[in-house]
């Protein structure tokens, strides 16, 4: 059975409750965004050029726990089925261990099978062991740093 979802964790000195507050500062590790992202059933959309849109939707709000959002409607521009995103969920789980926290990220039905995986996960890592650690260990993200590598 192939694997259908792309995870990736980390863990930093910060309490979970510092590190909910950033992760729900998209616009401080991913990148600018439309709309809100605090409760449920809010919705926000993030755009990197002419490279990506998606459109997200807040399903579950556990607060210093866990966010999942649901991809409503995606576009990325480098692949031949460009709606690979819609429907799979970005999912953050948080959680205390001994004296750090640790952030599990899975982008639930990011199959290695779709065009997009490895571009993919490639800006994952970036965006949220690399921005989004940043952001909550030093106040400082990288949004919108990541490249893609297309070809």
């Amino acid at each position: 059975m192939k694997d259908h979802d792309f995870t990736t964790t980390f863990s930093v000195a910060q309490t979970p409750e510092e590190v909910f507050e950033a992760i729900k500062n998209v616009a401080g590790w991913w990148g600018a965004i439309e709309g809100s992202t605090e409760n449920p059933g809010d919705e926000f959309t993030y755009r990197h050029k002419d490279v990506h849109y998606s459109r997200q939707k807040l399903v579950e709000v556990i607060p210093s726990k866990k966010l999942v959002w649901l991809v409503t409607d995606a576009s990325l521009s480098f692949v031949k089925d460009k709606r690979e995103w819609t429907g799979t969920q970005l999912r953050f789980e948080i959680a205390r261990n001994r004296n750090e926290t640790e952030v599990r990220f899975t982008h639930a039905g990011l199959a290695q099978e779709f065009e997009c995986f490895d571009a993919c996960s490639n800006a994952w890592i970036f965006y949220i062991t690399g921005s989004l650690r940043g952001l909550i260990a030093t106040g400082k993200g990288q949004p919108d740093l990541a490249t893609v590598q297309i070809g």
